[in-house]
This record gives C-alpha cells, sequence and structure tokens, in this order.
C-alpha cells in the first residue's frame, strides 16, 4: 500500500511554504525564528545567537518548554503512528518545523511503506533541510502558501495532485495554531480544512494553554512577541472548540504526556508539559 503524506509548515511569520519553487529565500538572522527556537528545544544545532538568546529568556522564566518540546515530538510520533494504523494512508501536516529525528514520513513509512510526502513551510531554513531531506525520493515534493489562506492550500496543484480527497486524510496541526491570532480566525481555518476532508478523516493537534502555569506562559508569550510570530495560547474549552466537527478519541484532550503514552512512566505534574493535544475523527 502507497502512504500519501502532504506536509504543510507554518513559520514564525504566520506563512507557510508550498510548492518546490527556487527563488532565492531572504532571513534576518538576528530576529529569532520559532522554527529555529523549537529546533534549540530540542538540543538541535539549527539556530542562530538570536535564537538561542531567546530561548533563554524564555527558558528562565519557563524551563518547562524544553519538555513540552519534546513531549510534543513524541506527541506528534505517537499520532501519526495511531492514523496509519487505523487505515490513513494521506496525511496533511501543517507546521512541520526543521527536521529531526522521527519525521512524519519515516514513522508512517515504518507502518506503511513507499510514502509519498509533500512537505510545505516558508522559513528559509525549514525549506533548506526539507529539500536536503527529501533529494532523490521520488515520493516527496515540496510546496508553498499560507495558513491563513487554507483555501491557498487546498486548491494548489501540488496538493490536489498528491491527495485523494475522497478518503481519508490525516490533517497534523501540530504546535501550530498558538501562532494564529484572533485576528487570523482560527475557527475559520479549521471550518475551511475539515470541510474539505472527507468523513473518516482525522485531526491532530497540539496547543500550548493558559491553564497550569498561566504566569509563565504569558511571560514567554512577551519572548515569542519579540520573535517572527507572536504566541496566542489559549484555554482548555478555546482548544477543544477546534475539533468541533470531529468526534475525540480515546483519551480526549488531554496534556502530551497523557496521550496513549508508550512508556509506563509519566510525567508529573502532566501540566508541566505546558500543552494540550488530542487526536479528532471527522463524522
Amino acid at each position: 500500500m502507497e502512504v500519501m503524506l502532504i506536509i504543510v509548515g507554518i513559520n514564525a511569520r504566520g506563512g507557510v511554504l508550498l510548492g518546490q519553487e527556487r527563488e532565492s529565500w531572504a532571513f534576518d538572522p538576528n530576529t529569532p525564528s520559532v522554527a529555529r527556537l523549537y529546533d534549540y528545544y530540542l538540543g538541535g544545532k539549527d539556530n542562530f545567537a538570536a535564537d538561542r538568546e531567546a530561548a533563554e529568556r524564555l527558558l528562565a522564566v519557563a524551563p518547562e518548554v524544553r519538555l513540552a518540546a519534546r513531549e510534543n515530538r513524541a506527541f506528534l510520533g505517537r499520532a501519526v503512528r495511531f492514523l496509519a494504523q487505523s487505515g490513513i494512508t494521506q496525511f496533511l501536516d501543517i507546521g512541520t518545523g526543521l527536521p529531526t529525528q522521527g519525521n512524519v514520513h519515516e514513522v508512517a513509512g515504518e507502518v506503511v511503506g513507499g510514502a509519498r510526502v509533500v512537505y510545505v513551510d516558508n522559513d528559509p531554513i525549514v525549506l533548506g533541510h526539507a529539500r536536503a531531506l527529501l533529494a532523490g525520493d521520488g515520493h516527496t515534493t515540496v510546496v508553498k502558501g499560507d495558513l491563513r489562506d487554507p483555501e491557498e492550500i487546498l486548491n494548489h496543484a501540488d496538493v490536489v495532485k498528491a491527495l485523494d480527497f475522497s478518503k481519508p486524510i490525516g490533517l497534523l496541526l501540530v504546535a501550530v495554531m498558538h501562532f494564529i491570532s484572533e485576528e487570523d480566525e482560527p475557527a475559520r481555518i479549521l471550518t475551511t480544512l475539515r470541510e474539505a476532508l472527507p468523513a473518516g478523516s482525522y485531526l491532530v493537534l497540539s496547543h500550548g494553554t493558559l491553564d497550569g502555569r498561566s504566569e509563565a506562559v504569558r511571560a514567554g508569550t512577551q519572548v515569542y512577541s519579540k520573535t517572527t510570530a507572536s504566541a496566542t495560547p489559549r484555554t482548555r474549552d478555546e482548544i477543544r472548540a477546534l475539533f468541533d466537527g470531529f468526534e475525540l478519541v480515546d483519551p480526549g484532550l488531554v496534556w502530551l504526556p497523557e496521550w496513549r503514552p508508550l512508556q509506563p512512566e509519566f510525567i508529573d505534574p502532566p501540566e508541566s508539559s505546558l500543552i494540550y493535544c488530542g487526536v479528532g475523527r471527522k463524522i
């Protein structure tokens, strides 16, 4: 069986990359990038001094952020495996970030071989790494677009070519919606994406929250306000509303380490992961 994955990434400016365009990409290494901050939390090396300085300011007020990044990545892997084992053979992943261990196409490929992947992101560092990672892989493509304009993503020729919208699709919005402001209308974005999906499709979502260590989270949003994308943490009820039209699978909307952990070890308290997550099936 062949797996087709569309990976749509968002950078700190709120843009999403669609396509394999070869235009040059300018970026400012002196402005911290959301993608590179996340890379730093995970122990990566694809970051600059400005990213490391911003990350350390955030870690000083919310040291759990490093744990949250690791747990978020682990949740992504578990969720992708669950979807693949549930028969999903197409994935639309919005918010891929810099490649690291356990990328979506790698996890899905462990369950079903021959994954066809389209990565989408507009961070130039992410773009460069995605192209290097996918070089020579005939099942992969890199595409360009903007998450705030979901119709552009859905109507892009490469997306239409790669995805069969008559069959269930796994939509991944992992640690990306908290970079969508209220002005960008997150409910509109989710509605547009959901309505394009056939019944039996899944939504995988994780989202930073004001619940738990709210003061640390608020301090963290001040750090992100000076990066390439501001953060908008939301309450559990607000995050639950993003699953409208989807039926949450067990264990529902929970803290990252609570979603079907593979190891018996448990983080105490679980809210130290700072992020809620869940998987819903379109009914």
